[in-house]
């Protein structure tokens, strides 16, 4: 009898641990298609656009973007190597910032950080064929905003 009080403990206890270590905003980078940890922003870095009420994402020239951006595209046209494992890996655009394309249109790639210890927030993602920028993004706040890099 002494074993019937202890159920409804038992189910609110699992209930209560079942939910810890499940942080809303890691499983969101994960579903945009990242896999580590944000980096802290660095110094000198400008900040994103956010999209535009009619929906269109605000553009970056080529000129515009820094020289490591710029090495990056280089790196994506020449189809490497690239300086991570995990460059040109599948974007899959859960957040729907981007246009909607099927599944395995976009891939990402680091666009070194100076000073940074780790890969750092900066991304291109490119769509479409592989050495193609034509429809490439910028992203210096690891995918929570784009701007669209204008040929």
């Amino acid at each position: 009898m002494k074993q019937a009080w202890a159920f409804p403990y038992i189910l609110a206890l699992s209930a209560i641990l079942g939910g810890c270590g499940k942080d809303g905003s890691q499983n969101a980078t994960q579903a945009s298609g990242a896999s580590e940890s944000q980096a802290p922003v660095q110094p000198g870095q400008a900040a994103s656009a956010t999209p535009v009420a009619s929906g269109t994402l605000a553009t970056v020239t080529k000129a515009q973007l820094s020289a490591e951006a710029a090495e990056t595209l280089r790196l994506i046209k020449a189809g490497g190597p690239f300086p991570f494992g995990e460059d040109g890996v599948l974007f899959r655009n859960s957040a729907a910032l981007l246009p909607q394309h099927p599944r395995g249109y976009y891939h990402t790639y680091t666009v070194r950080t100076p000073g940074s210890a780790d890969r750092g927030q900066r991304r291109i993602v490119c769509g479409g064929p592989r050495k193609q920028t034509g429809d490439c993004y910028y992203t210096d706040d690891y995918y929570v905003s784009f701007k669209r890099i204008a040929e």
